[in-house]
């Protein structure tokens, strides 16, 4: 029995999973936040309560013998400051705190960022954050991501962070180490950054005192987490090297696995480390399915699925190849795009006069799946392996019809799990066997509607706009076939 804890903004959820993926246990309790503008915060201390909570409760049904180590995932770019007990000194600046600036840390660290792939760093990143606390902070204050805070509470000392939480905070990771020549520039003390682990690495086990409060059996192995994008990501079971996790929500995010380190010169792929040293690139998009509670609001989303299904007949079985919607909707969630390319000025457009609801609907639909196209057209450019298995996850999925047009659209099958979370990911990383662990619900075959050229349509509209590179375009003019 391995435990998986996902940390997330939200909610903390814990899963109690054997060895062949069966959950014996699972338990989740509500966290809270405070936001003012750019400001986004969380108390810690709440952080840790409602883990124990979550945690007794997932496991009060299972014999202590049985567990064998326990992992937990958080949200990218959250970080506060302890001290030395690691008792929190700050609240929790969380991964969309925007309070602080970029400008220091890309001129210190540019030959750095540049060499790690990514480019530059964000204002709501780790180290622009670290630097806005550091500034008021007392001696001896102390780096600590989310996932730390908790990991010190379990195991009742000092802890390493993992490479994933780390990235955003200035890790390198190609030497595994803090570029001390970059943080001494900035004024960031030695002493004030935890070492450094991979994720999957031991950190300790469950003293007495976290053993009592969540019920975790003291001596249970505590293993280095991630991420909550890379938790999820192992839970898809994307975990091979050309494979890839698509998580299709309010927004698209692709992760997958690469031997290399991939080099974007826009920045808006980067790359965490995986267990075993290979990477795990990866991209999000601002684009997905928080446009059509925005532009359908009110209507019934599974009703206006099973009409867009039954009007567009190739996606029923056996009814043939059926045809597309006859417009397509640009389905950027808010202004701005993030990948497969960064324009800060991109606004949501449809190509053509949908007629009614169920037109709009698949236009949305059909819109997402045009972008998940380019993305992998993206990164097929700059070298990334995209042959191997895709594993849609998201509440996308709950759509058979959207699910089927992905895979027309993508021209390749598609796999869905029986159960993708980040919990599941991060019992595997505790120990589990991922080949027993993670179940396969289905694979999606293409119905062989034809979408190339409206595909290419819709990119020569984007590469007219000036949002997308023309070397890009032409890549993904040529992966269709087109001139």
């Amino acid at each position: 029995m391995w435990i998986g804890i996902d940390l997330g903004t939200q909610s903390v959820r814990a899963l109690a999973v054997t060895g062949d993926g069966e959950v014996l246990g699972s338990a989740s309790r509500p966290l809270t936040s405070r936001r003012d503008g750019p400001r986004h915060e969380q108390d810690p201390e709440q952080w840790w309560r409602e883990l124990a909570a979550a945690t007794r409760e997932a496991l009060r049904d299972v014999p202590p013998a049985l567990v064998a180590g326990v992992a937990v995932d958080a949200t990218s770019g959250t970080i506060l400051l302890a001290d030395a007990g690691g008792r929190a000194l700050t609240p929790a600046l969380m991964y969309d705190d925007r309070r602080a600036s970029a400008d220091r840390v890309n001129e210190a660290g540019a030959a750095v960022w540049d060499r790690l792939g990514y480019r530059r760093m964000q204002p709501n990143w780790g180290l622009p954050k670290l630097l806005w606390l550091l500034k008021d902070a007392p001696a001896g204050a102390r780096l600590a991501h989310q996932s730390d805070f908790v990991n010190r509470r379990l195991v009742g000392h000092d802890v390493a962070t993992d490479l994933s939480n780390a990235l955003k905070t200035g890790v390198d990771l190609i030497e595994e180490r803090w570029p001390s020549e970059v943080m001494d520039a900035l004024g960031v003390p030695p002493e004030a950054l935890p070492g450094v682990v991979r994720p999957g690495t031991r950190l300790g086990v469950v003293c007495a005192a976290a053993a009592e409060e969540t019920g975790l059996p003291a001596g249970t192995p505590v293993i280095a987490g991630t991420t909550d994008g890379c938790a999820a990501q192992l839970g898809a079971g994307a975990l091979r090297a050309g494979s890839w996790n698509s998580v299709l929500g309010t927004t698209l995010v692709l992760k997958g696995v690469t031997e290399e380190l991939i080099h974007d010169p826009l920045g808006v792929v980067y790359s965490h480390r995986a267990p075993d040293g290979s990477w795990l690139p990866g991209g999000a998009s601002s684009t997905g399915a928080g446009t059509l509670t925005r532009d359908l609001p009110g209507r019934d989303l599974d009703a206006l699925s099973a009409r867009a299904e039954a009007r567009y007949a190739g996606h029923l079985p056996g009814a043939g190849a059926g045809r597309l919607p006859p417009a397509v909707t640009y389905p950027l969630v808010s202004r701005g795009e993030r990948f497969p390319f960064a324009a800060p000025e991109a606004e949501s457009f449809t190509l053509g006069d949908p007629a009614d609801d169920v037109e709009r609907y698949a236009a949305i639909l059909l819109g997402a799946a045009f972008v998940e196209r380019l993305c992998f057209d993206y990164l097929d450019l700059l070298g990334a392996p995209v042959d191997g298995e895709i594993v849609l996850t998201g509440g996308a999925t709950r759509s058979a019809y959207w699910t089927r047009l992905r895979a027309d659209v993508l021209g390749r099958p598609v796999t869905l799990r029986e159960n993708a979370e980040p919990a599941l990911g991060m019992a595997v990383l505790a120990g589990g066997d991922p080949d027993r662990m993670i179940r396969t619900r289905a694979v999606v075959e293409p119905s062989g509607a034809g979408s190339r050229e409206a595909y290419l349509r819709f990119v020569a509209e984007l590469e007219g706009r000036g949002w997308l590179d023309a070397s890009a375009a032409r890549h993904a003019r040529e992966r269709t076939g087109a001139s």
